[in-house]
């Protein structure tokens, strides 16, 4: 055991020693307690509210996880994130998502302005009808390729995209079926977005929309597909001609990619200044995450709540509900990127990990998950700790009654979780001791969206940084993809049950 190591045992040692005294006590116990734990981030139109006062986090708390965090490395760490070294050591590579935004190394910096004035070119000269007349856009990809393309247009569109995107990630062909019969062929482009070029869902679905295309008369189906790569070449193989081929860098991964080119169809429907200023407000959220210390890093004191949950109480699971229709898909999105970044069991060395990884992240969208799951949250006997997420300014133009219960009942949520109801029948009594933190935007833009989504890549990476782990390799998805592989090309044996089941689909 290194020095490192144990130090931070021992520092976990007196967080478990600690009081754990309820919400309520700690605030009767401190009236500052809510200027204390909620903070405000400024961005250039607006900015957005943090308050972790609902939290079981108080003063001893953050002292000892601020002590953590230097033991375990984390100023170190994040300067090697941030200046492009390598801090993927399965896969030797660095992670160079914040420099999309223009915060990191200069090498990689300018790699990024590059292709994203490529991008810029291709959007302006379809918007321009260089292309013909483009009303829609199947965009065609997987995991982070489909899902932040997905969020972003179905978060920042809804008032009116330049073009109509769908976007298709699933090798059910349901999902392709369902695209091909909101567009008009003569007038719908394709973006295939693979890494590799080479992701069988990807590809797959890439070539029957090519067969879709040229069924219903289109002459060059291949003239009609971008390709969103870190294979160009592979691009190029498949039939996509190189000046519609938009590149990104190699140490993007898939989860963090929204900002590259994989934002293509981003940039199609809302416009490029709209892009540029999701990238903007990132950026602003990647300065705050640089600059600021200990617990007046947002990220960061978010993690500390994420580690007392999950390691201190044993909650399993995290729960995000986005009180805003806009942001439906946010929990989906979240869950791949915490899950897949942190769930993990060995540290970045190889060696067991000495306590829980990742929750299990999960939610949905008030007020439907009231009247569904918040009965658990409420009286079931699991603790779980959750995010509510809002904006003050209304993103519809009905009567304001709307907005106004919505986010009343928001707000009243997480009171109810902490304070509870006593009741002499059992069944209607509310233990309380529910822990919540709010993220409040002033309003839903492209700048707030940008930065709401660096603020949880950044929480992502202090939570693993203070677990030891690396959060930006993924062999967990690759057994099953193997498995599927050797079904697919026949031969192979498997369990007993395994076998049966091929069997009774006809695929034995």
């Amino acid at each position: 055991m290194n020095d490192t190591t144990q130090a931070a045992q021992a520092i976990w040692a007196r967080l478990e020693a600690l009081p754990k005294p309820r919400l309520t006590e700690l605030f009767a116990a401190d009236p500052g307690r809510t200027g204390k734990l909620a903070a405000r981030l400024e961005l250039s139109d607006g900015g957005m509210l943090f308050d972790w006062s609902k939290t079981h986090l108080d003063d001893a708390h953050l002292a000892a996880f601020v002590e953590l965090a230097a033991a375990a490395g984390f100023a170190e760490r994040r300067a090697a994130l941030f200046a492009g070294d390598i801090v993927n050591p399965t896969e030797k590579r660095a992670a160079d998502h914040t420099a999309q935004r223009g915060v990191g190394g200069t090498d990689a910096v300018h790699e990024a302005e590059a292709f994203h004035a490529r991008m810029h070119g291709l959007v302006g000269a379809i918007h321009q009808g260089l292309f013909g007349e483009v009303r829609h856009l199947i965009h065609i990809g997987i995991g982070g390729s489909a899902l932040g393309p997905a969020l972003a247009v179905d978060a920042l569109a809804r008032d009116g995209a330049m073009v109509d995107v769908h976007v298709v990630s699933n090798i059910d062909g349901c999902a392709l079926e369902a695209a091909f019969a909101a567009c008009d062929p003569a007038t719908t482009m394709v973006a295939v977005a693979s890494k590799t070029f080479t992701t069988i869902e990807t590809m797959t679905n890439a070539q029957s929309a090519l067969s879709w295309l040229g069924q219903n008369g289109v002459a060059d189906p291949y003239g009609k597909v971008v390709a969103l790569t870190a294979a160009p070449d592979k691009a190029v193989e498949w039939g996509v001609d190189e000046t519609r081929i938009l590149p990104f860098a190699e140490s993007v991964g898939g989860r963090y990619s929204l900002w590259s080119s994989i934002g293509f169809p981003v940039a199609l429907a809302l416009g490029w200044p709209d892009f540029a200023e999701m990238l903007d407000g990132a950026a602003a959220v990647d300065r705050h995450f640089l600059d600021s210390e200990g617990a007046d890093n947002l990220p960061l004191r978010a993690a500390f709540a994420d580690q007392y949950y999950t390691r201190l109480r044993g909650c399993q699971t995290r729960a995000c509900f986005a009180y805003d229709e806009r942001l439906a898909l946010l929990p989906s999105y979240l869950q791949q990127l915490e899950m897949e970044s942190n769930g993990k069991s060995v540290t970045a060395e190889g060696a067991p990990v000495s306590g829980p990884t990742a929750p299990i992240t999960w939610g949905g969208v008030g007020t439907d998950a009231q009247h569904a799951v918040f009965q658990l949250l409420h009286q079931g006997t699991n603790l779980v700790p959750v995010d509510f997420i809002a904006a003050i300014a209304p993103g519809d133009e009905l009567d304001p009654a709307h907005h106004r219960i919505l986010l009343s009942n928001c707000f009243a949520q997480g009171a109810a979780l902490m304070a509870g109801k006593q009741s002499a029948d059992p069944a209607r009594a509310y233990p309380g001791d529910r822990p919540s933190a709010t993220i409040l935007l002033d309003d839903l833009t492209p700048a707030s969206f940008g930065a709401l989504i660096a603020f949880h890549e950044h929480r992502t990476f202090a939570n693993a940084v203070l677990m030891g782990i690396n959060p930006f390799d993924q062999f967990g998805v690759e057994l099953g993809k193997e498995i599927a592989k050797q079904i697919e090309t026949g031969g192979a044996k498997f369990d007993a049950s395994t076998e049966a089941l091929l069997k009774a689909a006809g695929l034995g």
